[in-house]
């Protein structure tokens, strides 16, 4: 059985123009979690997966196999999980007999390929399906319908202190790990029993936008 990472990069983004091949301390954004998923001794194999020839010539520079992702299911209204079901049929076409694929995002490069192992590892010890990862949050949260403010993990009128509330996670979007099947059954990358690997807080953020990558900068410095 193989365990397969793929990195989804298509080559149009609105927000951070050429943004998966811009520098980030030094490297390309997308060579950061090619070289996670290759640090990692669970994964077998690394492949990107694009629309785009120059981060497929990048991508294939750091060691990464190429998915030729078709026009369409790279456009802005495409899903990740199109993109994940294509490569998916891509892989299995080639006979790759898959036990999980590792879903990793680019944009949330704070992560290391021995939290790629321990992800792994818990989906595996938790007997789960699918599993992805989170960091812990703190935060009072609001919502707004029709003009009317409602808190939604807390009663504002009974206040708790944070070290009381029960531990609650954001989803991070650094690591998605899934057997096959759910994908296939769910057309979701999460499915049957699902699973949590926290991470730190500071691998809940994200680079959509010039600040988040100054950030980012900043961090990994």
């Amino acid at each position: 059985m193989t365990t397969v990472a793929l990195i989804p990069a298509r080559g149009g983004s609105k927000g951070v123009p050429r943004k998966n091949i811009r520098l980030l301390a030094g490297k390309p954004l997308i060579a950061h979690s090619i070289e996670d998923a290759q640090q990692s001794t669970s994964v077998d194999q690394v492949y990107v997966s694009t629309d785009n020839e120059e981060i497929a010539a990048i991508s294939q520079e750091y060691g990464a196999k190429i998915i030729h992702r078709p026009a369409e299911l790279a456009n802005d209204t495409a899903s990740s999980e199109s993109a994940l079901i294509h490569a998916l049929q891509t892989l299995e076409s080639k006979n790759i007999n898959l036990d999980f694929l590792v879903f990793l995002q680019c944009t949330s490069p704070v992560r290391t390929g021995a939290e790629i192992d321990q992800a792994i590892a818990k989906l595996k010890k938790d007997q789960a399906d699918s599993l992805l990862s989170v960091s812990p949050s703190h935060r009072f949260i609001w919502e707004e319908v029709d003009g009317d403010a409602k808190s939604i993990n807390y009663d504002y009128r009974h206040r708790p202190r944070r070290q009381d509330m029960n531990p609650q996670y954001v989803e991070n979007g650094s690591i998605y790990i899934f057997k096959p099947w759910v994908l296939k059954e769910t057309q979701n990358r999460l499915g049957g029993k699902i699973s949590l690997y926290v991470m730190s807080e500071m691998a809940a953020v994200e680079i959509d936008s010039e600040e988040d990558f100054q950030m980012i900068e900043f961090l990994m410095s």
